[in-house]
């Protein structure tokens, strides 16, 4: 279950960073828009984790590239998303994976499994959809 904090601010990644440890709590910024997570259901990273071994398989039988579940993707500041699993080749994460592990850009493929709230889908089916597209 995801909680958006409407507070009027304009969220940002240095706002983040500035949260004490809270284990347990994923934080995203859509937009200026800071929502904050729990950890999904059992079934949720089930389907996420079946999602992740096939693309898993398939990137190593090819060679083309890596899946990940759950990377942090930087588009900017202001945008900050943690996708469910991802899949970029390896000309893309040569492009784009910082020091810090984080993806600066579009990875090549980007999942989302949608959870059962409304706050949840209203993030993913509108919030990150229209980010993601932007940034492609």
């Amino acid at each position: 279950m995801s909680q958006m904090l409407n507070t009027g601010v304009r969220w940002t990644i240095h706002d983040v960073e500035l949260f004490a440890e809270n284990e347990g709590t994923r934080y995203e910024i859509v937009d200026g828009e800071l929502f904050m997570t729990r950890a999904p259901h059992f079934k949720h990273q089930q389907t996420c984790g079946r999602i992740f071994q096939q693309l898993n398989i398939w990137s190593e039988s090819t060679g083309l590239g890596e899946a990940v579940i759950n990377p942090g993707v930087l588009f900017s500041e202001s945008d900050d998303v943690i996708p469910d699993v991802v899949w970029a080749t390896k000309e893309t994460l040569a492009l784009t994976l910082d020091e810090a592990g984080h993806l600066t850009g579009a990875p090549d493929l980007i999942v989302e499994v949608l959870s059962a709230s409304n706050e949840d889908q209203r993030r993913d089916k509108e919030a990150k959809l229209k980010q993601n597209l932007d940034f492609f």
